[in-house]
Formats: C-alpha cells, sequence, structure tokens
C-alpha cells in the first residue's frame, strides 16, 4: 500500500511549500514523484496552489511565509516593518520585502512588492529575525533599508529606534557615507523631539 505523505505536510509548521521543500521533508530525490503526488493532492483539495511551484496547505496560509518563497534570498522589510512598528504612520496594504530584484506580484488579491537591495546586504544576517518560517527585518534593519533605497524619506516617529543597534547594523551598508550623513541628521533631529 502506497504511503500517504499527507499527514507529514499537515504536520509541518510550515504553511508554504516549494516543490524542493516538498522533496525535503518527504525524503524523496525524484522531483517527479513528488510532483505527481503533489499534483494528486491539489486535485483532491488536500492542497493549495499559490503560484507555479509553490503551494500551501489551504487558503490560510501565512502571507509573510509566501512573501519569503517566491525569491530567496529575501525578507520583510521596509513599510511593513515600520508600520507595524510605529515608525511611520501610513498604512499600506502591500507587504513590502527585499530581494534581489525589484518586482510587483499579485497573489490572492494580496500585493506583494519586492526592492532590489545589492547582495552584501541582503545576506546579511545583521538585523534579521527568523519568525513563523520567515526572515523579518528588526526596525532599525528596515529603517535603515529605507535610507539605503531613499534620498529623501519622511519617518513619522524614530524615537523607538535602538540608536546603537542603528549604528551597528549601518556597518553592513558598506561605508556608504550619504547614509552616514542621513543617519546622524534623522538622530539629531530625533534627540531635539522634531521626529
Amino acid at each position: 500500500m502506497e504511503k500517504d505523505n499527507i499527514l507529514e505536510l499537515m504536520r509541518a509548521k510550515n504553511t508554504i511549500f516549494t516543490t524542493d521543500d516538498v522533496s525535503l521533508l518527504w525524503g524523496k530525490s525524484d522531483v517527479n514523484f513528488v510532483k505527481k503526488k503533489i499534483h494528486r493532492y491539489l486535485k483532491a483539495g488536500k492542497m493549495y496552489s499559490v503560484r507555479r511551484g509553490i503551494y500551501a496547505k489551504d487558503k490560510k496560509y501565512d502571507k509573510y511565509e509566501l512573501a519569503t518563497k517566491i525569491y530567496t534570498p529575501s525578507y520583510i522589510s521596509f513599510e511593513t516593518v515600520l508600520g507595524q512598528s510605529g515608525v511611520t504612520f501610513q498604512y499600506y496594504s502591500q507587504i513590502f520585502v527585499a530581494s534581489y530584484l525589484t518586482r510587483e506580484i499579485t497573489i490572492d488579491n494580496q500585493i506583494y512588492s519586492f526592492k532590489k537591495i545589492k547582495d552584501s546586504i541582503l545576506t546579511s544576517q545583521t538585523g534579521i529575525k527568523v519568525k513563523d518560517n520567515y526572515y523579518i527585518a528588526s526596525p532599525e534593519r528596515a529603517f535603515l533599508d529605507v535610507v539605503y533605497l531613499n534620498k529623501d524619506y519622511h519617518f513619522d516617529n524614530l524615537i523607538s529606534l535602538d540608536w546603537d543597534k542603528v549604528y551597528k547594523i549601518l556597518q553592513i551598508y558598506g561605508g556608504n557615507k550619504r547614509m552616514e550623513k542621513k543617519i546622524k541628521k534623522y538622530q539629531q533631529a530625533t534627540q531635539k523631539g522634531l521626529n
């Protein structure tokens, strides 16, 4: 009797799976076998196809987890993190992701905005946390990512930032003088109560 591998998927903490993830989970190196099984589970309604090569247990998948699976390496950052941490007050419905390319993709009515940053920055784990099967920037890292990509940006509330962490993380941006000047200005404005 053939083993029903769907139980292993349902027990996994992940809500999103690539074909490679499923192969690893099932311990199968035969990609065609895995694809046929996935196709069978999709037809039976036991799995949900999110995008070509990306699947979910059901439609209640974690959108942040999906965001970091579409293009890897990547992590949640920019306005998504800054909005959650109260650094910006503007609400953005899209999810912002640091990636190796710039793209905007809509999946299940959710917009994912990928912003390209240099590989050496993208792959640095400084200021990045692992949370529920995805990577997310700390508020300090997200702040620096925004400064890195924008010449001028208005932040609503920088009081919650840990400036020691900001300066520590700033090192991964490769001695960017423009950023260093901007960071000092933002910090001075915050200390004067202007931000």
